[in-house]
């Protein structure tokens, strides 16, 4: 009994945690936070990337103010005679209706009496003349409304969230069953509408205000009835149908109606618009089933004054409920739609007239909501119980079970039933549970566990001992070949700065030195191989593989050396205030590329992680070679090569202690940005320019390039061309 104890304690902790965090997740689904909503939204728009609406050629077409029509006919707003004639052609070539995309709010500037007005004449009888037989014209905005009169046309409005606007002239009529939509939709203050004559002569209005409660900026429902309060409106697509039908009004189905289900809120079922009833949101908003770009939907209005496509202007609007939008960005009426493109803000309407034509909707039943609440509830509840009676890894394989058999069943609601049912919460939720309670059981069960790694951080990196506890066969002895980036860091006239310090202040030395320059390897993803004295040995693309290896090294090695200059600049060393005869630290940095071994080595009781090979062999001379070149960041020709974005300067082919062979070496003189620079560029070619002279022994080339060389050169290269201008002098001695 005493034994089960524990064990029962830790199964009521586990169990415990599962369900609070159940409860957490459960609810925030009541509350249905803005990023809760965001990710069901987005599980949506995902089912319509997958299986969009497939394009049907019904009789709705869009009229395209694009960029050709703009060059054709002008820049916007175009004159109100033009819109005018495209009104008239329109109606010439038989559309059932015209839904114009847009709002006429102002007077047209190009109208004959306002331009007479902006014409500064003087006070000339000639100009006088002017005024009055410009004034005698007809004005721009009456002969459009003149055009409108008796035709179906509808022009759109646009709610604004402040009183600044008007309200606009309702048009069709409307009827509602149930409760009044007015008590359930949210009123608007006021509305950008068209002026009053030209309101006044057109057959329609209808709101081109999309949804407010889409996030993300796409848009994937949109209204299809807006109340100020006091009147209702219809959509641009429901006003588009309605004149098209010749159709007096809209009937608004609501709870309480006849044959509705009392949800126990005032919600909007459905609107009838002549032969056509859509089911809408409880808001009275219509989901949009988009379809993939269709050219076919669009003519674009500059052709519609072109002869020679009569016929086919005739075939394609001749019934057709045509909506007056633009394409054009410029004109900044593109929005984003859930398929993860964008589109003209008129193709939205468009699309929303051929769901209703087409009789092909999305739905979101009342019911859905309380559907995912009890699918989260149970998953959780499921996980919980399997973790408990089989482990983690069989209880991870029955959620993933259960979640992709929940995403299945809503994938098939959507294809089969057009469906919204989100899958993507509940999995979440269960996997969030079955972290809380694994969190939770690996808390109570390894906590020695976590001692002992604690424990061993201490002298192990925190990758290799992420390998090791992965793959326990690498304690072995033994290792690999593997093309690694090696560093050796040393200290320049180390020796006498010991002498001048205690043994005490030495080590607060070394450390203040050290700690910064480790934390700069590793940060670029470095092994840190031993400390030998006042030096460090790294390595990269070992344990773990990193491609551009050879580039964080370089990086790391210039950070060092930023390092260097800021405790210098702050007496981090305490040289300066201890008025020591050495005020400032150096460090000499050199790297090498090339294959070494790389493993555990040792005995069979104590062994390092580290890398042996020539390759070692070289980065370790080529960073004592640092002082004879003056350069206090050294790399081979292989790792130049392998880091071809940065700015390396050639710093000749110089013998290294152990190699039968010169090794070609170059200064590492700053990063990619730097390499990129005008000032690079120019300090590069001159650099050239002196290594050639030098290579040729003309003396005279040399010095002119050596001298163009330090004045290109930043201040860290400064002891490399002292050391260059010492080979320059050899030049000399050798003509003598």
């Amino acid at each position: 009994m005493a034994a089960r104890r524990p064990k029962r304690r830790k199964t009521a902790l586990v169990v415990i945690a599962g369900l609070a965090m159940l409860a957490v997740m459960v609810g925030l689904r009541f509350a249905n936070p803005p990023f809760v909503a965001a990710v069901r939204e987005l599980t949506f728009d995902y089912y319509q990337r997958l299986w969009p609406r497939d394009y049907q050629p019904l009789p709705v077409r869009i009229v395209d103010i694009d960029d050709a029509s703009l060059k054709q006919f002008g820049q916007w707003p175009w004159p109100r005679t033009l819109i005018a004639r495209l009104t008239s052609r329109l109606t010439e070539l038989g559309a059932a209706s015209v839904a114009f995309d847009m709002v006429f709010a102002e007077r047209d500037r190009t109208s004959p009496a306002r331009f007479a007005r902006s014409l500064d004449l003087g006070a000339t009888p000639e100009a006088a003349r002017v005024r009055a037989l410009l004034s005698r014209l007809p004005d721009n905005d009456a002969r459009l409304a003149q055009t409108l009169a008796g035709k179906p046309v509808a022009l759109g409005f646009a709610i604004l969230a402040d009183a600044s606007g008007t309200r606009p002239l309702p048009k069709a009529g409307f009827a509602f069953g149930g409760t009044d939509p007015k008590a359930i939709l949210p009123p608007f203050t006021s509305a950008l509408a068209s002026l009053p004559e030209l309101q006044q002569a057109a057959a329609g209005a209808g709101g081109i205000s999309l949804s407010r409660a889409d996030t993300g900026g796409v848009v994937r429902r949109i209204p299809l009835v807006f109340s100020n309060g006091q009147a209702l409106y219809p959509s641009l697509a429901v006003e588009a149908l309605r004149l098209a039908q010749g159709a007096g009004g809209v009937l608004v189905r609501s709870t309480g109606a006849s044959g509705e289900a009392d949800t126990g809120r005032p919600a909007i079922a459905a609107l009838r618009v002549g032969a056509f009833t859509v089911p809408t949101t409880a808001e009275g908003e219509l989901w949009i089933y988009y379809t993939p770009p269709e050219p076919a939907r669009y003519v674009s209005a500059g052709d519609l004054f072109a002869p020679e496509r009569e016929a086919q202007l005739r075939d394609a609007l001749e019934g057709a409920i045509v909506f007056v939008g633009t394409s054009a960005v410029g004109l900044n009426d593109i929005r984003a739609t859930p398929l993860g493109g964008l589109v003209p803000g008129v193709s939205v309407h468009a699309q929303a007239a051929e769901q209703i034509i087409g009789g092909t909707y999305l739905s979101r039943p009342d019911w859905a909501d309380g559907l995912e609440i009890l699918i989260t509830l149970a998953l959780g509840l499921l996980v919980i119980a399997a973790l408990v009676a089989t482990g983690p890894v069989p209880s991870a394989i029955i959620g993933a079970v259960l979640a992709a058999s929940g995403v299945a069943v809503a994938v098939f609601a959507f294809r089969e039933a057009s469906l919204l049912i989100d899958p993507i919460y509940p999995s979440l939720s269960a996997a969030f549970v079955y972290g809380a309670a694994t969190l939770q059981q690996y808390v109570v069960s390894d906590r020695e566990k976590r001692f002992v790694r604690r424990a061993f951080s201490q002298y192990l990196a925190p990758e290799l001992l992420s390998k090791l506890e992965d793959q326990p066969d690498a304690m072995k002895l033994g290792g690999e070949m593997r093309t690694l980036s090696i560093m050796f860091m040393d200290v320049r006239g180390f020796t006498p700065i010991s002498e001048m310090l205690t043994p005490q202040d030495l080590v607060h030395f070394l450390n203040t030195l050290l700690s910064p320059l480790s934390d700069a390897i590793q940060f670029e993803a470095g092994t840190i191989d031993k400390y030998i004295g006042d030096s460090i040995m790294a390595f990269w693309n070992a344990p773990l593989e990193t491609p551009d290896h050879a580039a964080l090294a370089c990086r790391a090695a210039l950070r060092m050396r930023e390092i260097v200059v800021e405790l210098n600049a702050a007496d981090a060393f305490g040289f300066k205030a201890g008025h020591k005869p050495i005020s400032e630290v150096q460090i000499g940095v050199g790297i090498n590329t090339g294959a070494a071994c790389v493993g555990n080595m040792g005995s069979d009781r104590r062994f390092n992680y580290s890398v042996v090979g020539d390759a070692v062999n070289v980065a370790a001379r080529i960073e004592s070679s640092c002082k004879a070149v003056g350069s206090e960041l050294l790399v081979s020709e292989d790792t130049a090569h392998a880091a071809p974005g940065f700015a390396f300067l050639e710093a000749g082919e110089i013998p290294l202690k152990g190699k039968s062979e010169p090794v070609a070496l170059y200064a590492l003189a700053g990063d990619e940005a730097y390499a990129a620079s005008p000032e690079f560029a120019a300090l590069k070619t001159q650099h050239e320019k002196l290594v050639a002279a030098w290579h040729a022994g003309d003396k005279w080339k040399a010095d002119m390039a050596l001298t163009a060389c330090r004045t290109a050169a930043p201040e860290t290269l400064a002891a490399f061309y002292d050391r260059f201008a010492e080979r320059v002098a050899t030049l000399r001695d050798r003509r003598i």
